[in-house]
């Protein structure tokens, strides 16, 4: 390919930072999934038979969902919310059709402004990871999961009457509190021991954008070029942790002030601002 008929950069970077979002997306539609199926394995209210038809419908619906997602993702750049919503409980309902999970919803005002694709799409993203980490836990028994606009933001409470353990620098919760530092938001978790968790994230309706620039003009340590290398590979933490002789959490650390420095919203734009131009 000739350098003319090459994308350009920005292109690219929007690619790679699709890409990266909709794996992210696939990722806890598949963990949903997976959630489901043993949920109606494990399910006391149900025979060996009841519960293979169950597993088998589930994985079924799934695998539709899965393969008709192209056609029905972002047919407008702006989904009303209450819409946005309702796919939100069509995504969960799989998790609680034949388990012991009480889920609960408090619809959001459907004279809320529309929210743009991004932010719905990453409002979803994070519900659904919230809801997994406290299923996750063991004890969690109920859910609710509320959505509110005030014009200006979109406004989430996801709380469960679980162990009350739940906090920011849970491994669980990490990528939640990235995905909303890179949407301009703010992210918080109370939590009571024996009572459970609350966690509220208020998401601007209009992130502003990250800047045009370049891993080149951004200082960086030696540390952190190293990650940087290891992330544009593909690498996970766990990965380049081993590799460099660091522990784990010291490799989100360097990650988190990449994605800071660079004003990267997630690993994919990261990786894209160091492709060559």
């Amino acid at each position: 390919m000739t350098d003319d008929q090459q994308l350009p950069s920005a292109n690219l970077r929007r690619l790679a930072a699709e890409h990266a979002r909709a794996m992210a997306e696939q990722a806890d539609r598949h963990a949903v999934t997976l959630e489901s199926i043993l949920a109606s394995l494990r399910s006391a209210r149900l025979d060996d038979r009841a519960a293979r038809l169950a597993a088998t419908d589930t994985a079924a619906e799934a695998l539709v969902g899965l393969r008709t997602l192209t056609d029905e993702r972002r047919s407008s750049a702006l989904e009303p919310v209450v819409g946005a919503f309702a796919r939100l409980r069509s995504d969960l309902r799989p998790l609680v059709r034949f388990g012991e999970l009480d889920l609960q919803f408090v619809e959001p005002p459907a004279s809320g402004r529309a929210l743009p694709g991004e932010v719905a799409h990453a409002a979803r993203a994070i519900v659904r990871s919230a809801v997994l980490a406290a299923v996750d836990k063991g004890s969690t028994r109920r859910v609710r999961v509320q959505w509110d606009c005030d014009g200006l933001n979109l406004l989430i409470n996801v709380r469960d009457d679980g162990s009350g353990d739940l906090n920011a620098h849970d491994d669980a919760l990490r990528p939640l509190v990235e995905t909303v530092t890179a949407l301009d938001g703010n992210f918080s978790v109370s939590s009571t021991p024996g009572w459970g968790s609350a966690i509220d994230i208020r998401l601007p309706l209009d992130p502003p954008a990250g800047p045009d620039l370049t891993v080149d003009s951004v200082l960086l340590s030696t540390r952190e070029q190293e990650v940087l290398q290891f992330v544009v590979a593909g690498s996970r933490n766990r990965h380049i942790a081993d590799q460099l002789g660091i522990s784990e959490n010291t490799v989100k650390f360097h990650v988190s002030n990449l994605l800071r420095k660079t004003s990267s919203r997630n690993r994919g734009e990261l990786s894209a601002l160091a492709l060559p131009r």
